[in-house]
């Protein structure tokens, strides 16, 4: 967590540095970007994206407790609204697969879970073609689907209510985007779960998290 705090504070910096070499300031007064496609960046966008996530779950009980990975989708609208050079507010609306694998002693269990995810995030110009992105994420619990394979049978539960009450998260996100062209980028992130996805965790119910790597392709549509 630390790295990733240096990483971000170096990025911020980065991004300030490079917005002050990008204007310049005329004799008679006023602000010039050095760049024409800067005209772009205070023009409000909207767009799609999709991509793929890979899910598992850890313990902030248990240093040692791991779980396998499962792959799934996100997809969903995109927003970009600009504040000012090198910021604006990046809000999106996505379906999201997560969940787990984990091995027990009566064979191997899989969790799939369906969110609608609502990332409020702050966006940092910090390139020509290089963005930065911080900030929550909202996210709510559509459904759950546990498979138990014991290795003769496999079965699955469907659970649209959680037992445990606990439907709606509040995440961290970190992440990057690269825009390839005018219409298209690429970006990768990184989402934790800064709320138990066990309401009820304690010393001895480990409080698990979901942890997703995201990867994944938007398209600009104004």
């Amino acid at each position: 967590m630390k790295k990733i705090l240096f990483f971000a504070i170096c990025l911020l910096v980065a991004g300030s540095v490079n917005a002050q070499r990008r204007y310049y300031h005329s004799p008679r007064g006023g602000s010039y970007a050095n760049n024409s496609n800067d005209d772009d960046f205070y023009q409000p966008k909207i767009g799609l994206e999709i991509g793929g996530n890979i899910a598992n779950q850890i313990s902030s009980n248990y240093d040692n407790y791991s779980s396998g990975t499962v792959g799934g989708i996100n997809a969903g609208l995109t927003f970009d609204l600009p504040i000012v050079y090198p910021f604006s507010f990046a809000p999106e609306v996505l379906y999201s697969q997560k969940g787990y694998q984990a091995r027990t002693a009566d064979g191997n269990f899989t969790q799939r879970t369906n969110f609608i995810d609502i990332p409020l995030l702050a966006k940092f110009k910090v390139g020509p073609a290089f963005n930065f992105l911080i900030g929550p994420q909202l996210s709510y619990l559509l459904s759950t689907t546990n498979t138990y394979d014991n290795g003769f049978d496999v079965t699955q539960e469907e659970n649209y209510e959680n037992r445990s009450g606990h439907k709606s998260y509040l995440d961290g996100v970190l992440g990057v985007s690269f825009d390839l062209n005018r219409w298209v980028d690429l970006h990768a992130r990184y989402t934790v779960d800064l709320d138990k996805t066990d309401s009820y965790g304690n010393t001895y119910v480990p409080d698990y998290r979901n942890q997703v790597w995201q990867i994944g392709i938007g398209f600009r549509l104004n």
